[in-house]
């Protein structure tokens, strides 16, 4: 909830008065006290009042002598430089109430001025205006013009200046390369190493045959060659019995 805003006038009640005094004398050493402390600076106050017979000293009667004494060592155009009594606090408030009333006028002329211009454009004529009026609306025109050619021109370098382009993607890191056996080369490796081993059996196989063969073969030589020299019954007699018998049958020249 907002605090309601005080009226500042004379408080003719005695103990209205006399309670608000004490509150707002309070108040006021509290935000000395804290404005010493935050800033770090020498403050003191004096308060009299017709309630005490003795002036309220902040914060003591040693401390607020000195810094009384140190004001005074200062120069004269230095103490006076933002010292106000009553009077000068007025002629502040009402100089600074004045420039806030002159600026205003100047605003709400220029809107008014600026009311003419728009129905003047519609097609109302400017017969009942003065030689101030005129003077006034001449200037919000020329205003009006100027803001309107400011515009243009930045809309024109907008146009005529092309957005930098954005800067490139960053690149991306090569993927890395992976040697990887399809279905169809395992398939094929698999059945190569069936059909070597596969060729490596039917070549054991064939020498196994030709051997069988030749082994046969031989047999049957040697079976032909004993029909053919000794006769199926007859026993081989030792090499050194024959040897006169067949040799004897030979010539010699």
């Amino acid at each position: 909830m907002t605090r309601k805003k005080v009226k500042l006038a004379y408080i003719t009640n005695d103990s209205s008065r006399k309670a608000t005094f004490k509150k707002r004398k309070k108040g006021l050493l509290k935000k000395v006290s804290e404005l010493s402390t935050l800033c770090d600076i020498k403050t003191c106050a004096i308060i009299y009042s017709p309630y005490d017979t003795q002036p309220e000293v902040w914060p003591s009667p040693m401390e607020v002598q000195n810094i009384i004494a140190k004001f005074k060592m200062m120069p004269e155009m230095d103490q006076s430089k933002k010292m106000v009594n009553q009077e000068s606090f007025l002629r502040q408030r009402i100089a600074k109430s004045e420039e806030q009333l002159k600026k205003q006028q100047r605003d709400n002329r220029e809107k008014e001025m600026t009311q003419v211009m728009y129905r003047s454009l519609v097609g109302e004529g400017l017969q009942n205006l003065n030689i101030v009026d005129l003077n006034d609306l001449g200037w919000v025109i020329d205003k009006s013009i100027k803001e309107i050619d400011e515009k243009i021109k930045s809309l024109l370098e907008q146009q005529a200046v092309p957005p930098p382009p954005p800067p490139p993607p960053p690149a991306a890191a090569p993927a890395p390369q992976v040697v990887t056996m399809t279905s169809h080369a395992s398939r094929t490796t698999k059945q190569d190493m069936f059909n070597d081993e596969a060729a490596v059996r039917n070549t054991i196989t064939d020498l196994a045959t030709d051997s069988s063969q030749n082994q046969q073969w031989l047999m049957d030589l040697l079976k032909s060659n004993d029909n053919m020299c000794f006769g199926r019954n007859d026993d081989m007699l030792p090499y050194s019995l024959h040897t006169n018998n067949f040799w004897s049958n030979f010539p010699f020249p």
